[in-house]
């Protein structure tokens, strides 16, 4: 007590001196700068009291670039072992990004026991990938199996808000060629899949896909490519799509693996994933409280099963609206409202997209809203939000912090978007690692099959994951649980007419319809 007197007078003396009225500006400005300060070396003044703190990490801060609105583009920047073939945000950010990396790899064991597993052979020695994907940790421990597999690796994003910069600067400190930072343009989107693609000298031999933009790309730009690529991988519902149209127009010109609707896939990281996502990204963005709240959720497939999960946990009132008749008796029978959109939109507080469709939310609907209404999708694309109809002379956009806008009307009503209608929780928060685990696995022994597949196995047509890999892919994450999985006995497997050790499911079985997210 005796210590501490002096230093609650000086606490007491400083905020004395301090101003009585902050302008907005300034105000807003000390909060960001404090954020800054906490990651910053050597001594600083703490924001609250002034007081001298010292502040013990001697690294870059992750947060030293918000401020800096140079465009990657017009940057030389260089790894420490003199690499230039990337383009991110800030290089310097890499030891932060390391130990993100450190972390989520202790909630991925199957890619890490793919790791030790490779020790001894590499079944993807040779093999050249391309990938455009969200470029979180979690896909860094994805790129880095991939490379210990035996793989060289080019990448880039595959959604301009989703890029953790500062685990791209650990990629490319690393050696990868990582083109993607947060808050890219249009135009940088589509730049960096290119730098991802043309390079002279390197010739893509597999495709890792989310969403189908690469795989666009390649056939728009660089269609002689396809002659010595092997397969595409793909994993979204809106890529999928993609790569069934071109099929079906006899224009798919290598194997596709479909992984969107594998089990692992539908059954983990699209129900479990969002299950737990969306209430991270509402609260980070909104600091909403969900008790009370009405919510309507648009498409029942396994992420608005998630979706609606989690709200009516928080004591939401949840409503549906549907295309599919057999998920919308899902969603009647686990206690919700089915309804069509413009029946409840005047009164809903919260509206949630996730069909993988387009214009699933109009201007018309958006005219109808009440007053502060949030408005986010949790499908890949961000076509469901029809967010173009929004930018008209009679409405104005005002930035409230990163990801969140009010679009208000002429009459001061305001909505909250969030993400300007991009996929909400990989933009505006992050997701559980242990479910991209089981994805992520399933992504590498998707490339795996088709990169070692014998010529003829597969055509030019897409294929879905055999269900041995699927059930391979959760063997590997039981462990975690200290799971003892049941065996078969000789005389059940018979009865069974099954296989002791798999697989225990048909190729057709399915647990939601293909429409659905």
């Amino acid at each position: 007590q005796r210590f501490c007197l002096p230093i609650l007078l000086y606490q007491k003396q400083e905020f004395n001196k301090r101003p009585t009225k902050i302008g907005r500006r300034s105000l807003s400005r000390s909060i960001s700068q404090s954020s800054t300060d906490s990651y910053s070396s050597g001594m600083k003044m703490c924001t609250h009291t002034h007081t001298p703190t010292l502040w013990f990490s001697k690294s870059a801060s992750y947060t030293d670039s918000s401020d800096d609105e140079t465009s990657p583009r017009d940057k030389q920047q260089k790894n420490s072992k003199g690499n230039g073939d990337f383009c991110i945000k800030n290089i310097k950010q890499a030891d932060f990004g390391r130990r993100e990396i450190e972390i989520a790899e202790q909630e991925m064991p199957a890619l890490m026991a793919l790791r030790k597993r490779a020790q001894g052979e590499k079944p993807l020695a040779g093999a050249k990938v391309v990938g455009c994907t969200h470029i979180t940790a979690q896909t860094a421990v994805l790129m880095e199996t991939l490379s210990a597999l035996g793989a060289q690796c080019r990448w880039a994003a595959c959604n301009i808000y989703s890029t953790q910069n500062e685990v791209a600067a650990a990629l490319a400190e690393g050696g990868f060629s990582v083109f993607a930072w947060k808050g890219e343009s249009e135009d940088d989107f589509w730049w960096c899949i290119d730098r991802c693609v043309n390079l002279e000298g390197w010739q893509p031999n597999m495709i890792l896909d989310d969403g189908g933009d690469l795989t666009h790309w390649i056939y728009k730009k660089y269609p002689n490519m396809f002659k010595k690529i092997k397969g595409i991988v793909e994993e979204s519902v809106t890529g999928v799509h993609r790569l069934y149209q071109l099929s079906k127009a006899g224009k798919l010109c290598v194997p596709a693996m479909n992984v969107n609707d594998s089990v692992t896939k539908q059954k983990f990281d699209n129900l479990y994933c969002c299950r737990e996502s969306i209430l991270d990204g509402l609260k980070r963005t909104t600091d909403v409280m969900f008790g009370g709240k009405q919510v309507v959720v648009c498409g029942y497939g396994e992420v608005g099963k998630g979706c609606c999960a989690a709200l009516k946990a928080m004591g939401s009132i949840v409503y549906v609206t549907e295309i599919d008749p057999i998920c919308a008796l899902q969603a009647c029978m686990d206690g919700f409202r089915l309804v069509k959109l413009n029946e409840v939109i005047r009164q809903v507080d919260i509206v949630i997209t996730c069909t993988g469709n387009k214009n699933v939310v109009v201007r018309e609907n958006l005219d109808r809203m009440k007053n502060g209404c949030i408005v986010c999708n949790m499908g890949h694309s961000n076509t469901e939000i029809d967010v173009a109809s929004l930018r008209t002379p009679e409405l104005t956009w005002e930035r409230v912090r990163s990801q969140v806008d009010h679009v208000i009307w002429p009459d001061g009503k305001r909505i909250v978007l969030l993400a300007e209608g991009r996929l909400l929780n990989l933009s505006c928060s992050t997701v559980p690692t242990f479910v991209l685990s089981i994805t992520a696995t399933t992504q590498a022994l998707a490339l795996i099959e088709l990169y070692n597949a014998p010529e003829g196995r597969y055509k030019q047509d897409v294929y879905l994951l055999p269900k041995k890999m699927d059930e391979y892919v959760a063997s590997l994450h039981l462990p975690t649980f200290d799971a003892h999985l049941t065996e078969l006995t000789d005389e059940q497997a018979k009865y069974l007419g099954l296989n002791k050790n798999g697989p225990f499911k048909p190729n057709y079985y399915r647990r939601v319809a293909v429409r659905s997210l």
